[in-house]
C-alpha cells in the first residue's frame, strides 16, 4: 500500500526548470516537486506521494488527515504491532 501524507507548504523555489518547494510535515521538512500543482502557494497544504505534489487540499482537509493518520498509529502500537504487521481485518 502507498501512502500520500499532507504537508504545508512554507517555501517555493525552482530547480533545473521544475516548481520545487519545502513541505513541512509537523516539524519535518522535506522537497517536494510542485509541478503537478501548478497553482499552490506558501502556506497552502498538498499531499505529497513519493516527493510529488499530487493534490492541494484545504488546511481542515490536511487537520483531519493527520488525526486519522495518528489515530491508526495509536490502535498499532496499542496492539503491540511492529513495523511491517498489519491488522487482519479481512473477516
Amino acid at each position: 500500500m502507498c501512502l500520500g501524507v499532507p504537508g504545508k507548504i512554507v517555501e517555493i523555489y525552482e530547480v533545473g526548470g521544475l516548481k520545487m518547494g519545502k513541505v513541512d510535515f509537523g516539524g519535518v521538512k522535506r522537497e517536494a516537486c510542485l509541478a503537478y500543482v501548478p497553482d499552490v502557494q506558501v502556506g497552502d497544504y498538498t499531499v505529497i506521494h513519493v516527493g510529488f505534489a499530487i493534490s492541494q487540499l484545504s488546511e481542515e482537509e490536511a487537520m483531519d488527515t493527520l488525526r486519522l493518520l495518528n489515530e491508526i498509529a495509536d490502535v498499532e502500537e496499542e496492539l503491540g504491532l511492529g513495523p511491517g504487521e498489519r491488522l487482519d481485518i479481512s473477516g
